[in-house]
């Protein structure tokens, strides 16, 4: 019985380690191709693990103006999260303990404008951009994706806040809090996971997106890192290797991210699904 047991403990051991590597095999390939050397990146067949560690393609993108693409990128994406974290935590707050005449039909509302491709509303936004006289700036990107996070936000932190309970804000208000303090030091730090989530997502959806940022921007200095990777591309030759290089750069930020926010996310997702 226990051979049976631990013969059974490997197996799924053995599968899930087979499931990971597919899972990060892209992610991989990309780090190691990175490391490589032009002439290997070439060869046929492909190998795998580089021959021989080289760092000419990080070298080479530190030189093709990557750090600007790199703080534009950080720069939009943090601040878009920023706001969409400050207003949706303001509608959570209000949705999840205020109920008034038509707040269901407003929540349904939000919730349609995420059914829209982005590619379908690129013309629309343009136009609005321009009338605005926003086009080539940060700040139309910004408004553009606080435009899609916003209504993700809304919802996620409607349901996480549900989930904290009111007497916790009026043991507060009793104590001599006033209602705008006990959401301050009750309920946004009881709802800290969910709001970790939720940032995730903002941050990720600004960090990458291409579409918009193709559109809207024109200056090359004020290209988004998802643009900035198209031009390591030439004409009719790429450098592998550094495209990987700044591949791996560009999905560093991201992946740190999910490690230092690790336990947040999970705890957030899990506590998202409970009520709402």
């Amino acid at each position: 019985m226990q051979r049976r047991r631990v013969r059974k403990s490997l197996v799924m051991n053995l599968v899930m380690l087979a499931i990971v590597f597919v899972i990060d095999f892209p992610f991989l390939w990309m780090l190691f191709t990175s490391l490589k050397g032009t002439g290997e990146t070439m060869t046929i067949p492909p190998t795998f693990l580089p021959a021989k560690v080289s760092w000419d393609g990080f070298r080479k993108v530190m030189d093709l103006n990557f750090l600007k693409y790199f703080a534009n990128s950080f720069y939009i994406a943090v601040i878009t999260t920023g706001a969409s974290l400050l207003f949706g935590i303001m509608a959570g707050i209000g949705f999840s303990r205020y109920k008034f005449r038509g707040s269901k039909g407003f929540k349904i509302g939000i919730l349609v404008t995420q059914l829209f491709p982005l590619i379908l509303l690129v013309s629309p936004y343009y136009l609005l951009m321009s009338k605005l006289g926003l086009l080539n700036s940060h700040a139309s990107l910004m408004l553009t994706y606080c435009a899609f996070t916003l209504p993700f936000c809304v919802w996620m932190l409607t349901t996480y806040f549900a989930t904290v309970p009111v007497d916790m804000e009026e043991s507060a208000m009793i104590d001599g809090s006033t209602k705008l303090g006990a959401y301050i030091r009750i309920t946004v730090p009881m709802a800290a996971p969910g709001i970790a989530a939720t940032a995730i997502f903002a941050f990720v959806l600004a960090w990458n997106e291409f579409v918009f940022a193709n559109t809207f921007i024109d200056t090359p200095n004020l290209r988004t890192l998802p643009i900035g990777l198209r031009t390591f591309m030439g004409q009719y030759s790429t450098e592998w290797n550094v495209l990987m290089a700044a591949s791996v750069m560009t999905t560093l930020p991201v992946v740190l991210m999910f490690i230092f926010l690790q336990k947040y996310f999970i705890r957030g997702m899990t506590s998202g699904s409970i009520k709402g």
